[in-house]
């Protein structure tokens, strides 16, 4: 009897593992039937595009770097295609067009247009001249290589929590400064186009343990503490009349438009990351290539005395990009870099005719912003880094910032910012590289699955043009 039963319940477990196995088995074939029948049902009629494989759609061949591959096919396929992907929902950044999306909109108007940037204009050369300040003193006039990442970050940061909230980080060993950069720098992998393959392949978001997701909720929430802190400490002085003159303020105070709290938070997202990101990569790339190109450093160093009439090292902060040479070099910085190569996915919220091709409503819709800025068709040896390009052609479309009404909000004020950084810059110091530096944006990146392409770490020698007219400009501005 006892044999009897032993086998029996040998019987059952077996049973019980073959059921699952079955089971298992069943379930995936039913889920890859399924996928691919919605996956042929999704496709656009009339619009070409590479087929995919099955679950994965094209995810394996954009997987080493998505905007050079969506640019190859664009050559087979033509300017507007379609990929396979299992992908649905909104992407982290984006938001539907809707009557919220609209006060934003309204409210970033009032901010961010020329008028109110004049009034920021005391924080532009405070910043910038702690910038210099900062290289001048970790390079020990020239004689140490720095690495200017930190202090490109710290600039750049600190001109949008200034500009932004009224609060000013004034070192890179502040604790706010760290925690910025690090959730930052997080969200730039969590965003990332092929980064989250569970983006693609939406079986995955079905794991429970998954790290990324983990990962993002993390990010999300220290996120959210400093930005509470930052909008409950704003609104306060704004209550009793101490806040100093920045974007939020205006906005709170600015009657026709009322956000709500979450939509302020949202606000404030779009400036503090458009801004942050896009300048201090921007700029970390231009150094890099001016270390490499003297003769680019000295041509614009050139043009600067001439249009100022002076070798002053530290430049006009009110100057609103009247330096024809130093504004296209700004322009073909932010061109040739591309520093965010595939604009944020956006979704349709109509059905758009496009040469004949219906392309439905709720179709996620992604502007391949590198192959843009290098088209051939628009630019002749769009591969090369050339400033002058933007003085035969001053009004030129820059697809970096997006285009239309979802486009950056903050596009003139960064594009302010850059233009000031170099000035300053180029007037001050000389850049010699102090090794093999590498900066070619198609190749030379951190990684390129990250949503912001940033350049390989780098150290350079800020040797001073004139070092006792620069040493006294700064003491004189302390």
């Amino acid at each position: 009897m006892e044999s009897l039963i032993v086998f029996s319940r040998k019987q059952l477990v077996e049973n019980t593992l073959q059921s699952l196995v079955i089971g298992t088995l069943l379930t995936v074939l039913l889920y890859f039937i399924g996928n691919e029948i919605i996956r042929s049902r999704s496709r656009i009629a009339g619009l070409k595009g590479p087929r995919g494989l099955p679950i994965f759609g094209n995810l394996l061949d954009i997987w080493s770097n998505a905007a050079l591959k969506y640019q190859e096919w664009a050559k087979e396929y033509g300017d507007v295609y379609q990929v396979a992907s299992s992908t649905a929902g909104f992407t982290i950044g984006t938001s539907p067009y809707d009557d919220s999306l609209k006060r934003k909109k309204k409210a970033a108007a009032v901010a961010l247009n020329r008028p109110a940037i004049k009034t920021y204009v005391p924080y532009l050369d405070l910043e910038t001249k702690t910038f210099i300040q900062d290289l001048f003193n970790y390079g020990k006039a020239g004689t140490v290589a720095v690495d200017p990442l930190p202090f490109v970050q710290r600039v750049s940061l600190s001109l949008m929590t200034t500009i932004n909230w009224g609060v000013r980080i004034s070192s890179i060993e502040d604790e706010l400064f760290r925690e910025i950069v690090s959730v930052e720098e997080g969200l730039n992998k969590t965003r990332s186009t092929v980064g989250n393959t569970q983006d693609h392949i939406p079986l995955l978001r079905l794991n429970p343990f998954s790290q990324k997701s983990a990962l993002a909720r993390q990010l999300r929430q220290r996120r959210d503490i400093y930005l509470a802190k930052l909008n409950r400490e704003l609104a306060e002085k704004v209550a009793n009349g101490t806040n100093k003159p920045c974007i939020q303020a205006s906005v709170i105070k600015y009657k026709e438009v009322q956000l709500s709290d979450t939509e302020l938070v949202a606000f404030s997202l779009s400036v503090l990351g458009g801004g942050f990101e896009t300048v201090s990569t921007t700029v970390q790339w231009s150094i890099a290539y001016f270390a490499q190109h003297p003769e680019i450093q000295d041509k614009a160093y050139a043009e600067i005395q001439q249009f100022q009439g002076s070798n002053e090292p530290l430049c006009d902060a009110a100057d609103d990009q009247k330096c024809a040479y130093v504004l296209a070099l700004v322009k073909e910085a932010l061109r040739y870099f591309s520093v965010i190569p595939l604009a944020l996915p956006r979704a349709s919220i109509r059905d758009v005719e496009y040469n004949g091709i219906v392309i439905p409503s709720g179709s996620t819709v992604y502007m391949n912003a590198w192959a843009c800025n290098h088209d051939p068709e628009l630019w002749s040896e769009p591969d090369r880094f050339l400033p002058e390009r933007w003085l035969e052609k001053p009004d030129a479309t820059l697809f970096t910032f997006g285009l239309g009404y979802r486009m950056c909000a903050a596009h003139i004020l960064a594009t302010r910012e850059v233009y000031i950084i170099f000035m300053r810059l180029l007037s001050s110091f000389r850049f010699v590289s102090s090794g093999d530096i590498k900066c070619d944006p198609s190749v030379d990146m951190v990684n390129p699955k990250d949503l912001i392409m940033v350049p390989k770490p780098y150290s350079v020698f800020c040797v001073p043009r004139d070092e006792e007219k620069l040493r006294a400009a700064l003491e004189k501005s302390e």
